[in-house]
This record gives C-alpha cells, structure tokens and sequence, in this order.
C-alpha cells in the first residue's frame, strides 16, 4: 500500500499589528476641543449679558477734625527731643567750687571720632570699629577739685539704624574692666545692666604720680553714659562714683 504523504497545513495569516496610540489622541483631541469650545461658550454668554455697573471712584468727603493741631511732645514726654537737640546741655553742671578742666572742655566741650579713638590703647583699630557701629556724635565735660580729684564725663550717641550699638559697646567696656584685677563693682539702680567700678589698685604711668580710679559705664536709648572718677591720695568710695553715675543718668 502506498504511503500518502501529508499535505503540509497552510501557515495562519499574521495578525494586523494595533497601531499604537491613535485611541490617545483621538480621546485627546476630543478633551482639547472640549476646553476650546467650553472658552468660546463662556466668551459668548459674557458677550450676551449686561455689563455691571462700576463703583463710583469718587467717595463721601471726610468730615475733618476742628481745633487747633496737637502740640508736640515735650522733652519730659519724649526723650528724643532731648537727645536729638545740644547733647552738651545733658551733660552735669560742675558742682561749686570745682573747675571745668579746660583740655576736656576746650574744643566747646565735642569729643569728635579721632579724639574719641584716641582714648583707647589701640585708637587705629578702633577708628574703623566706631565707624562700623555708627559713630554719631560725643559730647564731654569735665571738672578738677583742687590738684588731688577730678571727674570726667563723655556721652557718646549712635545712630543706631541697624544694631543697638550703645548697648554693645556698654557690654564690651563691662566685660573688659571685669577683668582688671582689684576692682570692685555694683550695679547702678535704674539702668537695667549699668554698672560702677573701684579699682583699689593704683594706676602707675612713668612721669605721673599714683592714680586712683572709678569708674562707671551705662546706656539709655542710643547713647553711651562713660565716668571717669580720679583720685591720687586715696581709693575713690564707690557713694562719690555712684551718686554721678546716678544723677547723671538721671538727665538722660
């Protein structure tokens, strides 16, 4: 019997391959011409109403106050009509029998930016620092009682337009006279952080006799309170330093 050999079976047709993406962007096309044709709908119902009626810019006048304008705060009210006028007029007035020392008084008792830096040990760093910290203005008096005492007093104002530099330099001097050895301190009532200092040592410099010295550092608004009490046959008592720190503060 002869074989039959098989008819091979036909190959399947290919499947149409699905053309990826047309059903997105037909469902985007529509979603686009959605939005577009919600607009023009929106345009058209605006366009079909009424316009609204505006707001008078003109508005009811302002009844205006009667009388005479407010007098301006007095020195006793506002302390900045103190401190923005002659500084030197807060200074304290000698007390009787003493005499102003004309090298403090001399210059029509102003201290400017290079006498001020002057005092300190190293005045060309502190040049620049006074200028950092707003420097404004130093007012300054002093006076002698007989050959044996004498007083000093300097108020030094800053404008103050970024830091409280009167309070940070009233801190530093503190921290620096701290640590000079035999020096007493006590804090001045009614200054927040004012302090007065006694040094029991004296202070020797070659061509000077023995000094002694007190001291005392404050501030109020924008202005630094520095005393300067001396004396070179005895200690300064801490009541004759306290009782300028006192009334001078007292003006401020």
């Amino acid at each position: 019997m002869a074989s039959v050999t098989p008819e091979p079976a036909p190959e399947p047709e290919p499947r149409p391959r699905r053309r990826r993406g047309r059903t997105t962007l037909l469902i985007a096309g529509a979603a686009v011409l959605g939005v577009v044709a919600g607009t023009c709908t929106g345009y058209v119902v605006q366009a079909g109403r009424a316009p609204t009626k505006l707001p008078s810019l003109s508005q009811p006048a302002l009844a205006q106050a009667k009388g005479p304008a407010p007098e301006p705060l007095s020195a006793a009210q506002d302390r900045r009509v103190r401190t923005d006028g002659d500084l030197r007029k807060l200074l304290l007035k000698k007390p009787a029998g003493a005499r102003y020392d004309g090298a403090l008084t001399g210059n029509d008792g102003w201290m400017d930016l290079a006498d001020y830096a002057e005092t300190f040990d190293k005045p060309g760093s502190v040049f620049g620092e006074l200028i950092s910290s707003e420097y404004r203005r130093a007012a300054v008096t002093g006076w002698d009682v007989g050959s044996t005492y004498g007083v000093e007093i300097r108020l030094i104002q800053y404008r103050q337009e970024e830091t409280m530099d009167a309070s940070v330099d009233s801190k530093d001097q503190q921290y620096w006279k701290d640590l000079k050895a035999g020096t007493d301190s006590w804090p001045i009532p009614g200054t927040g952080d004012g302090m007065v200092y006694v040094h029991s040592r004296p202070e020797h410099k070659p061509g000077y006799l023995p000094q002694y010295n007190a001291e005392a550092v404050a501030w109020r608004g924008d202005i630094l309170l520095e005393i300067y009490v001396w004396d070179i046959t005895k200690p300064v008592p801490k009541a004759k330093v306290m009782d300028v720190a006192k009334r001078q503060m007292e003006r401020l």
